[in-house]
């Protein structure tokens, strides 16, 4: 996915690839300034925890890279008040919160430095995070590899890939590492509505690099499950409580109750960016709710009669008590997690 990545720096902008727009088209928008990064981010043209993190790193080095040089005071209250604005624009993310407390630490350090060494240190900070997102991406890959058996075939929901990280992904990460090891590996994506991130995007950037994917639709998981036609689920995750608790998209609740029904392991794919150890359980995770026309409307055709209410909950928590094992950067974690998880918490500081 190299010619397709998902986000860059690019000559004092940066360039995202429009998710909301395929598979059909390839479109980049070019961004200017922070106002542009949060509008990429609620309107989902950027998404995906990490990716977002990322984009709301470069978020903060556009608010400053324009600014005069001449007014410290000015420079660091619109570097604070871009920082502010950018955690903001998505509430159930952690990877957002976390890079842009990364963004915060490295204008700290810099306080006293000339203001455009300070813009050139958050620059660093941002690609920074990108490369150690794509690493730790890898990592999860390698981990995780070794729970796939020989010839098996995978259940995933909404996109946990290289279009949702810095690069490569998390839990199609492993089935990329999984392969590059010689396993043979089946994917059915389910579509994941009400926007069809499964079927937009998972399905287009694997099919792009030839790994066999199949699209069901959500309420066909159980049928491919009581078939046996699958043999493990495994999914991403937005935040990640210290209990075990998990938030990922709406859908994946449910497709934790139907693994453990049918006895097929159920595996979350997340790096420690993800884990928020200030959360006790899942009932303290924010649950963003979005627009009543996600639901109503599918493909530009209307789905729901005028006046008719919907609820749009963008994700929903996984019990720890359905969770089969994290697999992470920093390994492979299986309950109780409770204690398993508590080494993560001090490799989990803002450096």
């Amino acid at each position: 996915m190299d010619e397709l990545q998902n986000i860059a720096w690019h000559d004092g902008r940066v360039r995202i690839l429009d998710q909301t727009r395929l598979p059909g088209e390839l479109v980049l928008l070019e961004i200017s300034d922070h106002h542009g990064v949060i509008k990429a981010i609620k309107q989902l043209s950027i998404r995906g925890a990490p990716a977002i993190g990322i984009a709301a790193a470069y978020g903060v080095v556009l608010a400053v890279w324009e600014v005069e040089e001449s007014d410290r005071t000015a420079f660091i209250e619109r570097a604070n008040h871009a920082i502010d604005l950018i955690r903001a624009s998505r509430p159930t993310a952690r990877n957002l919160s976390w890079a842009l407390e990364r963004m915060r630490g490295a204008l700290t350090r810099h306080l006293n430095r000339p203001l455009h060494e300070i813009k050139q240190a958050l620059l660093r900070e941002a690609q920074a995070i990108q490369a150690d997102d794509v690493q730790r991406c890898q990592q999860i890959g390698r981990h995780g590899a070794a729970l796939l058996t020989q010839n098996c075939a995978v259940l995933t929901h909404c996109n946990a890939g290289a279009l949702a990280t810095g690069g490569y992904g998390t839990a199609l990460g492993i089935v990329r590492a999984a392969i590059s090891l010689g396993k043979k590996v089946q994917v059915y994506a389910c579509e994941t509505r009400p926007l069809l991130q499964g079927a937009r995007i998972t399905a287009f950037e694997l099919s792009d690099d030839g790994i066999p994917v199949t699209v069901l639709c959500d309420n066909m998981a159980a049928y491919v499950m009581q078939r046996s036609m699958v043999q493990f689920v495994l999914v991403g995750a937005d935040r990640i409580a210290r209990n075990g608790d998990a938030a990922n998209k709406i859908g994946t609740y449910g497709l934790a109750i139907l693994a453990r029904h049918h006895r097929i392991p159920f595996y979350v794919a997340a790096p420690l960016s993800t884990f928020d150890f200030d959360l006790r359980n899942g009932e303290q995770i924010p649950i963003e709710h979005r627009s009543a026309d996600e639901v109503t409307h599918c493909g530009g055709l209307q789905t729901v009669p005028d006046g008719v209410p919907v609820i749009n909950p963008a994700f929903d928590v996984t019990p720890a008590s359905l969770i089969d094992a994290f697999i992470t950067d920093k390994g492979i974690f299986r309950p109780p997690y409770e204690a398993t998880l508590q080494p993560l918490k001090s490799l989990n500081l803002i450096p």
